[in-house]
């Protein structure tokens, strides 16, 4: 019990700096912000396969739907696995093409989850952010 009111004592300091820590279940750092738009290096790369694969097209410049879903709160409710699966297979019958053949998306799945998964949190308060310094 101290080592959880220690960390949660820790996690406060840094809320307080404007700086947020996200880890996954199993204890993996998947993104840290900064003050809402200052992103990690893997988060960086993440925007930039966003950018990249043009998905505000269907999904909107601020990830909250148009034709496709808004993927703030898509991810809400799906996992990592379906997450990637959705990308990387596409869903044909909804509109979704697949993405796996594209090496950009592909290669930085994890880092667009991360992306998205911290503009899902709120986390990540706008929808272009900057890398941290």
């Amino acid at each position: 019990m101290k080592f959880r009111k220690t960390a949660l004592t820790a996690l406060s300091c840094l809320a307080l700096f404007g700086v947020a820590v996200y880890s996954n279940a199993q204890g993996n750092q998947l993104y840290t912000v900064v003050d809402g738009n200052k992103v990690d290096p893997q988060t960086m790369k993440g925007f930039r396969t966003w950018r990249s694969a043009a998905c505000d097209r269907c999904h909107g410049p601020n990830q909250e739907g148009m034709v496709g879903p808004s993927l703030i709160e898509s991810l809400k409710k799906l996992s990592k696995d379906e997450f990637t699966k959705t990308v990387l297979e596409g869903r044909l019958e909804k509109g979704m093409p697949s993405f796996g053949s594209n090496p950009a998306v592909a290669e930085n799945i994890d880092h667009l989850y991360a992306y998205l998964k911290g503009r899902s949190d709120g986390a990540i308060t706008s929808a272009r952010v900057q890398e941290m310094p």
